[in-house]
């Protein structure tokens, strides 16, 4: 797939995600111990055979350059592509939709040698191979061809995904962006697979119509018009669009299936590299069914949780159902039960905090309790 190019698109809504992402982008989110949010769409287009990805950024993206650099994990610290940061313009609004930035960067996107665009946000954790995707839009010579992911829904998730129908050749025949009521169970993946000049068509036509959002003012309103396919995905696939997503998804891969499927099926998942020293357990440390990153020191217990790295936890600290974030200390015999500890907290001794498998508590970055 050396003539595609990603783009990875981060105009995503984090109405929802408010206190995880208040200082970084949803991209930008620590998941699983040891990796961001964007790992996953970025490892996969480069074990896909991607080397051109442009990331078209809104704000707050510090933390997201800080932890992509150059792209050398990744290998797309490359002289001819590699990685480009795709900033907004200077007086773009959050929340105004993305055709704006998309035509901001169309130079880069003319001047790419490649012939084919695929377009992916961050919040769809997954790890697959775009090559039998990328054969499937040839073959049905489509216009767009959309990833898509056939599972049950819950009825008040509809809001936050769009839903495709397909007819028996897997044309798109209806589209809905937030429905009101469920009317088919494939869901977008947020993917989408097209010609170089057919992407550049649709955001220049889009820009002199008054269009917002690629994906209604793109897509939506070309259904029926222009080619569009399916292609049905049949591995895992996470959603993150709440906190208790994001909880959710966490939680799930400490099913060891779920973790080997997402880690090693199609290829691996590249991070942002620290030289750590490995976890330290203690003597008196117990551990069960927990997912536990280097540098950690290890005193009490740990229950079916997932602890970033350099996480401390202190003589008779008991932590269980969990997420506790870079550098986090938790004090003697602290009790943590269904929390989500951003960086750098700071749980001081014999503190009890609990939340609901529904609704974590979530401890801002920083917070010293």
């Amino acid at each position: 797939m050396q003539n595609v190019m990603g783009i990875i698109n981060l105009n995503e809504s984090e109405e929802l995600l408010r206190e995880v992402t208040k200082h970084r982008p949803l991209a930008a989110v620590p998941f699983a111990g040891r990796y961001r949010v964007i790992d996953f769409i970025l490892s996969s287009m480069v074990n896909s055979g991607i080397q051109n990805v442009g990331i078209l950024v809104l704000s707050k993206y510090r933390a997201l350059m800080d932890h992509l650099r150059s792209g050398k994990e990744w290998d797309l610290a490359r002289k001819r592509d590699g990685l480009f940061i795709l900033p907004p313009a200077e007086t773009q609004p959050c929340g105004s939709g993305d055709i704006e930035n998309f035509y901001r960067n169309l130079d880069y996107i003319k001047s790419s040698r490649q012939q084919y665009v695929l377009i992916a946000g961050s919040n769809t954790i997954c790890n697959l191979n775009f090559k039998k995707a990328f054969q499937f839009h040839q073959a049905k010579q489509a216009d767009i061809t959309v990833l898509y992911k056939e599972q049950e829904i819950q009825q008040d998730d509809f809001k936050h995904c769009a839903i495709v129908d397909c007819d028996a050749d897997g044309r798109i025949v209806d589209m809905a962006v937030n429905p009101s009521r469920q009317e088919s169970r494939k869901v977008s993946m947020k993917m989408y697979l097209m010609a170089k000049t057919t992407l550049i068509d649709l955001i220049t036509d889009c820009a002199a119509r008054g269009g917002t959002d690629f994906l209604m003012d793109g897509i939506v309103k070309n259904v029926g018009k222009l080619a569009i396919y399916g292609y049905p995905y049949k591995g895992f696939m996470g959603r993150i669009h709440s906190v208790a997503s994001y909880y959710h998804q966490n939680m799930e891969l400490l099913k060891p299936d779920r973790w080997q499927e997402l880690f090693f099926k199609s290829g691996p998942i590249y991070t942002k590299v620290k030289d750590e020293a490995p976890v330290k357990y203690k003597e008196n440390a117990h551990i069960a069914n927990a997912m536990i990153a280097n540098g950690c020191v290890i005193e009490g217990t740990v229950e079916n949780s997932i602890l970033f790295r350099g996480v401390k936890v202190e003589l008779g600290a008991y932590i269980k159902d969990s997420i506790i974030m870079q550098k986090c200390t938790i004090g003697a015999n602290a009790k943590l039960e269904n929390v989500i500890c951003d960086k750098d907290v700071s749980i001081s001794a014999e503190k009890w905090l609990k939340g609901e498998v529904n609704y974590p508590l979530v401890i801002e970055k920083g917070t010293v309790i």
